[in-house]
């Protein structure tokens, strides 16, 4: 009977081991086994895509207000900023558009345009150093709907004239040159050759932007030089200056045309930004709306506290 008994006892044993050594063997082989990442972690991004958009809004109202003023006051003004930036080995490709408008009505003075543009550029560049590419540019800039001048008249009451509308006048300039980026925030375009074509639909506006009288269309061929330049200002502010110069091989040359364009953002709470626009425009082909003072720098000037979005399809963290 011991005998039986020890026979069994060592017929289980030998049963255990051997499971034992396969749970071993089995643990062995999964810990050999290679892990497949996921392909998407892998993939480099060569699309860069994203924007801005910023809404500010303004009221006001008097009455029977001793300090007098007017009645009531509205203004409005929206700015969106789109980019698509691509990047795979030497070839790059830039695209950025610039909208914005704005209108301010009271009640002295009705309503009337605060701000009104279309910017869109389109950059191609193949690397030839690190930071050096050939490149081309397209440009097109132009505004959204008519705009006016404003005058006394003897009678005391405003005079309005017909300066633009929309797409009129609009420039599209075409170049070829070197473009320079030394830092990811900062981008120089360099061009002796560039084509740039004024178009003003109106045969009645031409001449304001120096077309020759019957003229829908006027041709130039110059020197170009973009330069573009974002900065983060500590924490929550950010500058953003783009700065175009052009001059006419044709006429007066040494005349610069200039179109400089600055944002400060401050970043109040996650939806909430304090904005802060100055532009500036130089072209000595476009009437002053005072004739008499001659060819003079435009300028705008937008400050504002109000409603701001940003997207971008960076990923996620898991």
């Amino acid at each position: 009977m011991k005998k039986i008994a020890l026979l069994i006892s060592i017929i289980a044993s030998s049963n255990c081991l051997l499971a034992q050594d396969a749970t071993v063997v089995k643990l062995k082989k999964d810990s050999e086994l290679t892990i497949k990442k996921d392909e998407k972690d892998t993939i480099t991004q060569v699309w860069k895509k994203g924007g801005n958009f910023n809404l500010n809004v303004n009221q006001g109202s008097l009455s029977n207000w001793s300090a007098g003023g007017d009645k009531f006051s509205f203004s409005l003004n929206a700015y969106l900023n789109l980019y698509a930036f691509y990047k795979k080995n030497k070839h790059s490709w830039d695209n950025t558009v610039d909208l914005a408008y704005g209108i301010v009505q009271t009640t002295s003075l009705g309503k009337r345009k605060s701000s009104d543009r279309i910017d869109y550029t389109s950059k191609y560049g193949y690397a030839i150093h690190k930071h050096l590419n050939l490149a081309s540019l397209f440009n097109l800039r132009s505004q959204f709907a008519n705009g006016y001048s404003y005058e006394k008249k003897d009678d005391g009451n405003e005079k309005e004239t017909l300066t633009s509308k929309t797409f009129a006048p609009a420039y599209v300039l075409l170049s070829l040159g070197l473009d320079f980026k030394p830092k990811e925030n900062l981008s120089v375009f360099i061009s002796p050759a560039s084509s740039r074509w004024v178009l003003v639909s109106d045969q009645n506006l031409g001449q304001l932007y120096g077309l020759d009288s019957g003229k829908t269309v006027k041709s130039e061929l110059g020197a170009f030089l973009s330069a573009n330049y974002t900065a983060k200002l500590g924490n929550n502010f950010t500058y953003k200056s783009k700065l175009d110069l052009f001059s006419n091989y044709k006429v007066n040359p040494q005349n610069v045309d200039i179109f400089w364009t600055n944002v400060i953002t401050a970043k109040i709470t996650r939806y909430i930004n304090f904005s802060f626009n100055v532009d500036m425009i130089y072209d000595d082909d476009t009437h002053n709306i005072e004739p008499d003072k001659g060819p003079a720098p435009q300028w705008l000037q937008l400050m504002g506290i109000g409603f701001a979005y940003k997207f971008d399809n960076k990923p996620k963290n898991k």
